[in-house]
């Protein structure tokens, strides 16, 4: 009978001793169980950024931007933007930071293409300092019905309320 450390398969990998001891400190400090955990993580990213099926797909995941948040410029630039794309973005999350920064988290789902697209435009804007965008192929269930954008998937008709 199989089990599911069965479907596991091992993998043998080099690194410099000093990037292993940094590994090794940070699982510490984490308290994370293992290694592995951490690497099947790491290539788990990497993997599913190179995936070129996923690059048609529809996806959710946040985008998480650091700014300069000395003038009101940047924020409405960001605003403008983000204004194009209403149909992906789900909420935003604003927090001032140190140092007249900001962060700002967009919580996303669309087309990989539109989510790219979305990330240049925001990266173009001066003042910009650091963007990130994480995904997954799992989506967000919907919302509503009234208006609702599927990306190609049928929605229920009444959500359990009487038509």
């Amino acid at each position: 009978m199989a089990t599911a450390k069965s479907s596991l398969a091992r993998l043998s990998l080099s690194l410099p001793a000093e990037l292993l001891g940094r590994l090794d400190a940070m699982v510490g400090a984490r308290a994370l169980p293992n290694r592995s955990q951490v690497m099947a993580e790491l290539i788990r990213h990497a993997v599913a950024e190179h995936d070129e099926a996923r690059a048609h797909a529809v996806l959710a995941g946040t985008i998480t931007l650091i700014y300069r948040a000395a003038t009101d410029r940047v924020r409405q630039e960001l605003a403008h933007k983000q204004g194009g794309f209403v149909k992906e973005i789900i909420s935003s999350q604003h927090v001032f930071l140190e140092d007249q920064q900001s962060l700002e988290v967009l919580l996303v789902q669309g087309p990989a293409a539109r989510l790219r697209a979305l990330c240049d435009q925001l990266r173009s804007i001066r003042g910009v300092l650091q963007i990130d965008l994480v995904t997954t192929t799992a989506l967000l269930p919907p919302l509503h019905t009234h208006g609702a954008v599927t990306y190609g998937r049928e929605l229920p008709r009444s959500h359990g309320r009487p038509q």
